[in-house]
């Protein structure tokens, strides 16, 4: 990042003002990131994208009025052009199953690392996908028999090039398409184009699924 960039905006939304002040506290530490909004139910969340058009949404998944996944919804029909990254505990499996399955942008947990979420919030908001690698892992449990899903992951990926399993591993890694680009030194519209031809392949709709057969495929070094 240059010194001039603009930083990445934030909305932070959970209805726990302490955890509200950490991660405000952990963003703090990155002068590339400000959070220009916070809310305390998804309602307040969704108006504070309305109002402040920020590049990421952190959003708790268990909020009053309307909780993180509808606000994520409702976001995404609103104003596209921001990432949604739900915040998340390993009680929640259930609603991480969902958000995977509504193209949620990222996943990250409150306990997690400090780095992970500054590393979550700059991938999302360059076009990334994120998944803290235990959340990876624990989504992986949930779709399924771990043992059954590794062949059929590796099966899927087979008809893909080497080039484009290249391209899916880097996504399994969070990187967005201009860091993906510049290290396989391809242009980002060359980029976009294997990614059309992966999601098509794999059957998918989003970075985050992609990311997930990478992981049980174990292209996502």
């Amino acid at each position: 990042m240059t010194i001039d960039a603009a930083p990445v905006t934030v909305l932070l939304a959970d209805d726990e003002a302490m955890i509200r002040a950490g991660v405000r506290a952990i963003l703090a530490a990155d002068p590339g990131i400000e959070v220009v909004a916070e809310a305390g139910d998804g309602r307040a969340a969704v108006e504070a994208v309305r109002a402040y058009r920020p590049q990421v949404a952190l959003l708790d998944i268990r909020m009053p009025k309307l909780d993180g996944l509808a606000a994520a919804a409702q976001i995404r029909r609103l104003a596209p052009g921001t990432a949604t990254v739900m915040l998340t505990t390993f009680g929640e499996d259930e609603h991480v199953a969902r958000a995977l399955g509504h193209g949620a942008s990222g996943f990250l947990l409150k306990a997690g690392d400090p780095r992970e979420l500054i590393t979550g919030v700059r991938a999302v908001a360059d076009g990334g996908a994120y998944l803290s690698p235990r959340v990876a892992r624990r989504v992986i449990e949930l779709n399924g028999d771990r043992m059954a899903r590794v062949p059929a992951a590796r099966d899927r990926t087979a008809g893909l090039t080497d080039r484009e399993r290249e391209v899916l591993g880097l996504v399994g890694a969070g990187l967005s398409n201009a860091e993906i680009a510049r290290r396989l030194h391809l242009t980002e519209g060359t980029v976009k184009g294997y990614l059309t031809s992966i999601f098509t392949r794999l059957d998918v709709r989003n970075r985050v699924q992609a990311a997930i057969i990478a992981y049980e495929a174990g292209l996502a070094g």
